[in-house]
């Protein structure tokens, strides 16, 4: 068994090849390549090395000069010779965005499908998904958006905007909403209570009690919600609520953020 001089560490490497050694998200190789090494720093032999690790003495010995010349980066992988790819990614990616991500007429849709991509170029369609994951292209979502007419729309953003970032001191800031419609349920029959081996039942039908309307405030800084429901959606409905609101907070000085979708006649900023 021959006997080889200790492998002398670099400063700070061996923490960092413990590291290695014990993770588990690094590759197996380079864990294996790490154990190597500190095995080698502790003078052991080259063959006891291979016997511990389940490698050769030549690959033992290998990986000591590696170590030797380049540091833990030589522990890596070298680049590999090879065929390099027939693929082109950027023509899948061209195909896959061009005349606005819709393909021809002929074939009937309005959207790629990573196979149908893959016929009209003639390559794999795992091909053409892993490509499309790499490039986050996903042809077949559709979002909606609008464009607004306002032309104080500048100015209300800001002024909404800020009022979140920097809101003025020692005052509250309110984003109210209201969700119309809410259907009002009620189950046929009570619910059944939990039994040994047996789960809560409740009835599969259910009685209609009409629709409410919710309105809520959340306090932007703690969280905290003002909430009630009333009958109906009217703004004197929504003047209630707002009153309510205002004594939940007394003497305080309050800002409030309204959805103003349904009613552009509500300002987006509101002091009350």
């Amino acid at each position: 068994m021959s006997v080889a001089a200790p492998l002398v560490l670099r400063e700070g490497d061996l923490s960092r090849l413990e590291v290695l050694t014990r993770s588990s998200s690094v590759q197996a190789g380079i864990a294996s390549r790490a154990r190597i090494v500190l095995l080698a720093a502790q003078g052991l032999p080259n063959a006891e090395i291979a016997r511990r690790t389940g490698t050769s003495r030549p690959t033992v010995v290998g990986w000591r000069d590696r170590y030797e010349t380049g540091g833990i980066r030589a522990l890596g992988d070298m680049p590999r010779s090879g065929r390099p790819p027939e693929i082109d990614e950027i023509d899948v990616v061209v195909a896959t965005i061009a005349d606005d991500g819709r393909p021809p007429a002929h074939l009937g849709v309005t959207h790629w499908s990573a196979r149908l991509l893959a016929a009209e170029l003639k390559i794999g369609f795992a091909t053409v998904a892993r490509i499309w994951r790499k490039w986050n292209l996903q042809p077949w979502r559709v979002q909606t958006f609008k464009f607004s007419t306002d032309p104080e729309l500048d100015s209300k953003i800001r002024d909404v905007v800020g009022l979140y970032l920097h809101p003025p001191e020692k005052a509250v800031v309110l984003c109210i909403d209201e969700k119309s419609q809410v259907q009002a349920l009620d189950r046929t029959a009570p619910i059944l209570p939990i039994m040994p081996g047996v789960p809560e039942r409740q009835t599969h039908d259910y009685v209609r009690n009409g629709t409410t309307t919710l309105f809520a405030a959340l306090e932007v800084a703690t969280g905290r919600v003002e909430q009630t429901c009333l009958p109906r959606h009217r703004h004197q409905e929504f003047l209630r609520f707002l009153k309510q609101v205002a004594k939940a907070y007394p003497r305080k000085k309050l800002h409030i953020v309204c959805d103003n979708c349904e009613d552009d006649r509500v300002p987006p900023r509101t002091v009350v």
